[in-house]
C-alpha cells in the first residue's frame, strides 16, 4: 500500500538506497535527511508498504521542478523497489501516486534522469508511458568545506 514516508522507515530507506541504487548512505544522514525533506513542500516523499510482511518495500522521491522555460512539474529523484520485491507492480503504484499528486497540484509534467547503463529502468519507464526525449552528460563539481 502507498504511504507516506516516516522516521522509522530510515533502515528501510538506507537498504533500499544501497541494494536498488546502489547509494551507502549513512543511516544517520538518511534520517537527517528525511526529516528535512519531509517538511518541505516542494519535495514529494511517498513509500510503498508490502501488505503481507508491512515493510517498506520502495519509495519515490521527487522535487518541484520549476524554471523560466517552462511551467511547474515533478523531477523525480529516485524510484526505488527492492530487487526481491520487483516486478510486482509498486514501482508502477508508486509512480501512479505521484501522478496522482502532480494533478492536485495542477502541475503538467513529470520528469526524471536515469543512467544510460539502466536498461532495465528504461524499458520499465516506456512500458508506463514515459518518452526518452534528451540525452544529456551530467557534470558535477563537488564543493569541499574548506574550499568555500
Amino acid at each position: 500500500m502507498l504511504r507516506a514516508l516516516k522516521a522509522t522507515d530510515v533502515g528501510s530507506i538506507h537498504e533500499i538506497n544501497k541494494d536498488a541504487l546502489g547509494y551507502d548512505f549513512s543511516p544517520e544522514e538518511t534520517a537527517s535527511q528525511l526529516t528535512k525533506l519531509s517538511q518541505d513542500s516542494h519535495h514529494f516523499l511517498l513509500g510503498y508498504e508490502d501488505d503481507t510482511s508491512h515493510e517498506l518495500v520502495g519509495y519515490i522521491h521527487a522535487e518541484v521542478y520549476e524554471s523560466l522555460y517552462s511551467k511547474a512539474g515533478f523531477n523525480i529523484l529516485a524510484l526505488a523497489v527492492l530487487p526481491q520485491s520487483q516486478g510486482r507492480g509498486f514501482g508502477r503504484d508508486l509512480l501512479e501516486g505521484l501522478e496522482k499528486e502532480t494533478k492536485r497540484r495542477g502541475y503538467e509534467f513529470i520528469r526524471l534522469n536515469s543512467a544510460d547503463h539502466r536498461l532495465g529502468a528504461h524499458a520499465f519507464y516506456e512500458r508506463v508511458g514515459y518518452t526518452c526525449d534528451k540525452v544529456q552528460k551530467r557534470f558535477i563539481k563537488l564543493i569541499k568545506g574548506e574550499d568555500i
